[in-house]
């Protein structure tokens, strides 16, 4: 029986969404299997129990803190710097053309070891396999493809470790346990959609709140300390990804709804996270909103990895932005940005001027 055929329930609460999303027993997210996990192969986000514990254990020790921290100084702050470098004399951009659609993918790259050269070529990948359920031929080859160009940079790390990223991922190795080729390549192709595409989107997002919020760029620009709140409300306020998927293992119910074996749960982040009853005023954009958790990353076992890399993207990312580009502002003669998606949300175009440096 499809997804199509079975039935299906929207969980839109901040409660209910994460009772769902921490109880992967009764809950369990082996439904990505079945249309993503098509075109990404063996997928950690299909997984659960004992299994993606194993996994998840290999593949976290890549994202470790001392990591983070080299890739922030010898990857991340050169990437949107050089990006800058082109368009600070103009006074005038598309900060969606010129930064944010290329900033991630290329430190993503550089993660893994790709050519910055090639970066344009795995984002075209990425979209095609994020999008292969729509495109299952586009989205088969897409998914070759990567696995082609990506095999010879795996067996260079096998056969000389470097150090890197990739050299930590080929040689993980935990109570004799290694990742297998198949789960291997099922994480590359994950990390490269999800690593690129949602920070991507949430930067976006964060200008378009900083451009259009009354206020909101004067005070970051005099006080740098607001990036911090301002990202964490940004990523409430417009969920980059705005649902994820869970099927129900037994009988049970959820918030007094029956809820039969084999259900669809379709569980929307986006939604909890303008929960009223969590998020007085949630559908306004408030830097100054009382520290709260959001669910832009999940939570429970399969909270999103890539979580402080993506943070740490943002917050070096707008404060480039900000210290390259002065006097930031909409473009009076272009429409303004808008916010838009289903699945993932953000602006297509982000028309600014600033003062050439």
């Amino acid at each position: 029986m499809g997804v199509a055929d079975r039935q299906s329930f929207l969980v839109t609460r901040w409660e209910d969404v994460e009772t769902v999303l921490r109880d992967g027993e009764t809950f369990s997210s082996s439904i990505n299997a079945e249309h993503i996990g098509q075109f990404m192969g063996e997928l950690m986000l299909a997984m659960d129990g004992k299994e993606h514990r194993a996994y998840r254990n290999l593949v976290a020790h890549a994202f470790r803190a001392s990591q983070l921290e080299h890739w922030d100084d010898e990857l991340v702050r050169p990437t949107i710097n050089r990006l800058l470098d082109d368009i600070a004399p103009l006074g005038r951009a598309d900060l969606v053309a010129a930064i944010t659609s290329q900033y991630p993918v290329q430190v993503i790259c550089g993660i893994v070891g790709v050519p910055v050269e090639d970066s344009a070529q795995f984002q075209r990948w990425a979209e095609e396999i994020n999008t292969g359920p729509l495109n299952p031929p586009q989205g088969m080859a897409a998914s070759q493809a990567m696995r082609d160009y990506l095999a010879p940079l795996v067996e260079a790390r096998r056969a000389s470790p470097t150090g890197d990223f990739l050299s930590d991922l080929v040689r993980a190795e935990i109570e004799g346990e290694v990742l297998t080729d198949g789960k291997l390549y099922g994480f590359l192709r994950l990390l490269l959609p999800a690593g690129a595409e949602t920070t991507f989107r949430a930067l976006g997002n964060a200008l378009t709140a900083m451009l259009t919020v009354p206020g909101l760029m004067d005070r970051v620009y005099a006080d740098r300390e607001l990036l911090a709140p301002l990202i964490e409300e940004t990523l409430r306020w417009e969920t980059s990804v705005t649902q994820v998927s869970r099927v129900a293992t037994r009988d049970t119910e959820l918030a007094g709804c029956p809820i039969p074996k084999g259900a669809v749960m379709n569980v929307l982040t986006g939604s909890a996270n303008h929960d009223e009853a969590r998020y007085p005023h949630s559908e306004e954009f408030d830097v100054d909103r009382p520290p709260q958790n959001h669910l832009t990353f999940g939570t429970g076992q399969h909270q999103c990895l890539g979580m402080h890399l993506a943070r740490m993207e943002m917050r070096v990312g707008l404060g480039a932005i900000l210290d390259r580009l002065p006097n930031l502002r909409l473009d009076p003669e272009m429409p303004p940005p808008v916010i838009e998606g289903l699945a993932f949300r953000g602006p297509n175009a982000l028309n600014v001027r600033f003062d050439p440096s």
